[in-house]
C-alpha cells in the first residue's frame, strides 16, 4: 500500500480558479482581477496561519499571469533572498516575507520603492500575521501596510469537507459523510493533503475492489504514517 500512495498523481497545480474560497471570496475576485487590468491597488499584503492558502493564492496568480504572457516574479523567501530583477517588472510574488534576513529585507524594501516610482506592476506579499506584528525592519513593516491588507481565513471544517466531496464527485465518487470526518479528525487537516487523500483512496479502492469507508482510510492513514 506504502507503494501505492507513492504513485499517487500529484495534485493540480494551483489556480485561481481551483482554490476554494471560503469566507475569501473578496480577496479572490480582487486577485482574479488584477491580471485582468481591473484592479487600481497595486500593493496587497495576504496574512494568515499555515495551511489557510497564501502560497496557493499567489502560485495561482502566477499562472494567471503566465496565461496572458505577462512577466511574473515570484519569490519563496528564505535568509538570503536576492530581490534582482532585471528590466520592466509587471507583478511580484513575494511569499513567506519574515523569513526574510536583514540584507534581504533591505533588498525587498529598495525593491517596493522602485515598483512605486515606476508606476505601474503590482507588489503582492504574505506573511504568518498583521503587518505591525511582523519583526522586520520598521520601514519596510511601514510599507507592507500601505496597501490592501487581507486576513486569509481557513477553510470550515463544514468548507474542507464540501471541498473534499465536490473534488470526489469529479472522479465519480460519493464520498461518505463519516469518511470526511475522519479525515479531519486523524489526518493533515490543510486542504491539499486532503484531496490527494480523496485520490488515495480512490486509487486504492479501485485496486482492492472495495467500497470507501472508513476502515478503508484507517488502513490507508496507517500505512501512509
Amino acid at each position: 500500500m506504502k507503494q501505492l500512495l507513492l504513485d499517487i498523481a500529484p495534485p493540480p497545480l494551483p489556480t485561481l480558479a481551483n482554490f476554494v474560497p471560503g469566507r475569501n471570496a473578496e480577496l479572490l475576485q480582487t486577485l482574479e482581477n488584477i491580471p485582468l487590468g481591473r484592479e487600481k491597488e497595486r500593493f496587497f499584503y495576504l496574512w494568515g496561519n499555515e495551511g489557510c492558502g497564501k502560497s496557493r493564492l499567489l502560485q495561482g496568480l502566477a499562472g494567471a499571469y503566465e496565461h496572458h504572457r505577462v512577466s511574473v516574479n515570484y519569490f519563496a523567501c528564505a535568509e538570503d533572498t536576492r530581490f534582482e530583477i532585471d528590466g520592466e517588472i509587471d507583478c511580484v510574488l513575494v511569499d513567506d516575507v519574515d523569513r526574510l534576513g536583514p540584507e534581504a529585507q533591505v533588498g525587498l524594501f529598495n525593491l517596493y520603492n522602485r515598483i512605486r516610482d515606476e508606476g505601474h506592476a503590482f507588489l503582492l506579499v504574505t506573511g504568518p500575521v498583521a503587518p505591525a506584528q511582523l519583526k522586520l525592519r520598521d520601514d519596510l513593516v511601514t510599507r507592507l501596510g500601505w496597501g490592501l491588507v487581507y486576513q486569509v481565513h481557513e477553510l470550515t471544517d463544514e468548507e474542507k469537507i464540501k471541498a473534499m466531496k465536490s473534488h470526489a464527485a469529479s472522479r465519480g465518487l460519493d464520498l461518505p459523510q463519516e469518511v470526511g470526518d475522519y479525515l479531519l479528525r486523524h489526518g493533515r487537516r490543510d486542504l491539499p493533503t486532503l484531496i490527494a487523500t480523496v485520490d488515495a483512496l480512490d486509487n486504492y479502492a479501485l485496486a482492492s475492489r472495495r467500497k470507501i469507508t472508513v476502515p478503508l482510510v484507517r488502513e490507508l492513514l496507517q500505512a501512509a504514517s
